[in-house]
């Protein structure tokens, strides 16, 4: 058994016109089209950017650059030098209060001289 293609000279070539219509291309566009449009001005009337730039009046305010650190290593020293002196030195945190700090070293051999209110206390190992 053979089998019979089609040539050119008992079928001649031509496109498709069962696939998709030009009607349902049009209208598949324009809804496309509509729900875009729509979009457009729902977010226009959403967010009413227009009228709020009319309520800015000149001159605008200034906003601040961001400092931008120049030499890192050297902040960072300047910093721990900080911290450093403030762990190693008497002064005050809130004078208004009366609230101010003592070495740390000195603190440290306090707390372990008196210990601190309400901290439970260590047990007693039996002999």
């Amino acid at each position: 058994m053979s089998e019979q293609h089609p040539t050119p000279d008992t079928h001649p070539l031509r496109h498709e016109t069962r696939d998709v219509s030009f009607r349902a291309v049009t209208i598949g566009g324009l809804a496309i089209g509509l729900v875009v449009g729509g979009l457009v001005v729902g977010a226009d009337m959403l967010f009413p950017q227009k009228s709020l730039d009319r309520l800015l009046k000149p001159p605008f305010p200034i906003i601040a650059e961001p400092r931008l650190q120049s030499d890192p290593v050297a902040d960072m020293a300047a910093f721990a030098a900080r911290e450093k002196n403030a762990l190693n030195s008497f002064g005050w945190t809130d004078r208004s209060r009366g609230i101010g700090h003592i070495p740390i070293d000195q603190a440290m051999q306090e707390i372990l001289r008196e210990g601190i209110p309400g901290w439970p206390a260590p047990e007693k190992a039996a002999p």
